[in-house]
């Protein structure tokens, strides 16, 4: 049974090394280049026509578009259409990652945390910043919840401070470990399955059915968790953004 953890694994396609710094073009940067070339001539070809009668392509992405709008307006209200561009791009980023990672011989971007940290951080520090630009101090008073007695203030806000710090650590490693796990159980059954027909032969085939079958209901699970994962995170982006539009006064 071959190693599942090898998919994980980032090997340079391309060696670049400058001053010591290994700046190598990866098998994890490639996909995230195909992830962006497919979405971006996806929607240039669907929205090209501009029809009044979409065609399959331009529906869909309009219902990707009425999907992400409808989330923003469920989160942050009319205020929050600001944010479209950098939620549907996270919502695509994402999306894309956790299901082209299921093509064979493909590589899932958003099973490493690096990735998925790298994108609740921007999430993280774009609400800190764009908090602060636009309510100054008293974007902090988001850390004191109203009407809570002020003898029980020494005790709540240092809770309040910490669950928004530890926002990018719960972010990413749901994503990233949710990814992790699927791929993981996907490639262990795989993996007995040849096992049971390299041990057995022509008698392997029947043992190694089950294993498939199991397989293959995994993989429609993991389809639906790609998508939901994508939604978990674009919706609780759109959660903390919140803070930058309303604070405790």
């Amino acid at each position: 049974m071959s190693d599942p953890l090898h998919q994980f694994e980032i090997t340079p396609i391309i060696p670049i090394h400058i001053g010591g710094v290994d700046l190598s073009f990866t098998n994890s940067a490639l996909w995230m280049v195909i992830a962006a070339v497919t979405s971006i001539t996806f929607l240039t070809v669907a929205m090209k026509r501009k029809a009044l009668v979409p065609g399959r392509l331009q529906m869909t992405a309009e219902v990707l578009y009425g999907f992400v709008a409808n989330m923003i307006r469920d989160n942050l209200g009319s205020e929050g259409r600001q944010y479209f561009p950098l939620i549907f791009t996270l919502f695509m980023i994402v999306t894309l990652g956790n299901v082209m990672g299921l093509i064979p011989y493909s590589f899932t971007y958003t099973s490493h945390i690096i990735v998925t940290g790298a994108l609740a951080l921007m999430i993280f520090f774009t609400v800190v910043i764009i908090g602060i630009f636009r309510h100054g101090l008293k974007f902090f008073s988001l850390f004191v919840p109203p009407g809570v007695p002020w003898f029980l203030l020494p005790m709540i806000v240092p809770i309040e401070v910490i669950s928004f710090i530890v926002r990018p650590l719960t972010l990413s490693v749901r994503l990233f470990a949710n990814m992790m796990a699927g791929h993981l159980m996907l490639k262990v059954f795989a993996g007995f399955s040849v096992a049971f027909f390299s041990a057995f032969g022509v008698g392997g085939i029947l043992m190694g059915a089950m294993p498939m079958a199991f397989n293959g209901a995994l993989f429609a699970f993991e389809l639906l968790v790609a998508f939901l994962q994508a939604y978990v995170f674009t919706v609780l982006s759109c959660i903390y953004l919140k803070d930058t539009l309303e604070v405790h006064h």
